[in-house]
C-alpha cells in the first residue's frame, strides 16, 4: 500500500506542484481545495494519467468540522504518513491602519488555525504514541514572516510568523513520537496568490530586490517539500528552510 500524503490547497500553485511530485515519488495523494474544483480535478486527472493515485476533497481548513471530514475521507486511501499544510490566503494590499477585525479573522483562521487543525488530525493518525507508524509534516510558511511585508500584507506576514513558531513547538512536542515537523519559507513565487492581493504581476515588480534577480517557480518549492518529507531528511525537524533566491 502506498504511503498517503495530504496536501491542503492542492489545486494550484505550490500545492498542486507538490501533489504532482509526491505522486511521482510514490505517494497516494489526497488534496484539498476550497474553491476552483475544476483545477483540483485537473491535478487529480494528471496524476491518474501518470499511473498515480489521487483524490480531491472540498474543504475549508478554517472550519473544524470540514477538517475532520477531510481527514476521514483521506483515511480511505490508507494510513496517513505525511501532511503538507499549504492552504493559505491573503487579502488585498493594505496598511495596518486600514485593516479591520473581519479581515484579520479571515487571514488567521485559514493560515494559522487551519494549519493547527490539520496538524492535529495528522498527529492523531501518525503518532507512535497513539498507535501510528510515524510520519512527517511540512508547513508552508513564507519569507514574509521575517520581512514583515510593510504597506502590503503585515497581517499575512504575522500569520506566517505564527507558523514558524508553531513549526518549532510542534516539532519538539512530537519528536519522540516518530513525527518530524519542518517548514519551508518561500520568497516571491509565480503563483496565483498575488492576484488575490490585487497585483497579479507583483513578482515581476519586486524581483529586482531578490539577489538571484527572479521569482521562483512552484516546482522549486515543491522539490524542497518532498525532500523534507523523505528519509533523506531523517534527522531534520524543527527547521525553517528558506527558498527565496537569497532574499
Amino acid at each position: 500500500m502506498k504511503p498517503v500524503l495530504m496536501v491542503t490547497g492542492g489545486n494550484r500553485g505550490i500545492g498542486a506542484a507538490t501533489a504532482r511530485l509526491a505522486a511521482m515519488a510514490g505517494y497516494a495523494v489526497c488534496l484539498s481545495y476550497r474553491s476552483h474544483a475544476d483545477e483540483a480535478a485537473a491535478v487529480v486527472a494528471e496524476i491518474r494519467m501518470g499511473g498515480g493515485e489521487a483524490v480531491a476533497v472540498a474543504a475549508d481548513v478554517a472550519l473544524e468540522c470540514e477538517v475532520s471530514r477531510l481527514f476521514e475521507q483521506a483515511d480511505a486511501l490508507g494510513p496517513l504518513r505525511a501532511l503538507v499544510n499549504n492552504a493559505g490566503m491573503l487579502e488585498p494590499q493594505a496598511r495596518v491602519a486600514e485593516m479591520d477585525a473581519a479581515r484579520l479573522t479571515r487571514v488567521f483562521a485559514v493560515n494559522v488555525i487551519g494549519s493547527f487543525l490539520c496538524a492535529r488530525e495528522a498527529v492523531r493518525r501518525m503518532s507512535t504514541r497513539q498507535g501510528g507508524a510515524g510520519g512527517a509534516i511540512v508547513n508552508v510558511s513564507s519569507a514574509a514572516s521575517r520581512l514583515g511585508s510593510p504597506g502590503e500584507y503585515v497581517d499575512y506576514a504575522a500569520s506566517k510568523g505564527a507558523i514558524d513558531t508553531f513549526t518549532i513547538g510542534l516539532a519538539k512536542e512530537v519528536a519522540a513520537e516518530g513525527i518530524r515537523v519542518n517548514a519551508v519559507r518561500p520568497g516571491v513565487i509565480h503563483t496565483a496568490i498575488h492576484a488575490s492581493g490585487g497585483e497579479p504581476g507583483r513578482v515581476d515588480r519586486v524581483k529586482a530586490g531578490v539577489p538571484m534577480q527572479r521569482g521562483g517557480q512552484p516546482e522549486e518549492v515543491a522539490q524542497a517539500i518532498l525532500w523534507l518529507l523523505s528519509d533523506a531528511a531523517s534527522y531534520c525537524t524543527g527547521s525553517l528552510l528558506d527558498i527565496s533566491g537569497g532574499r
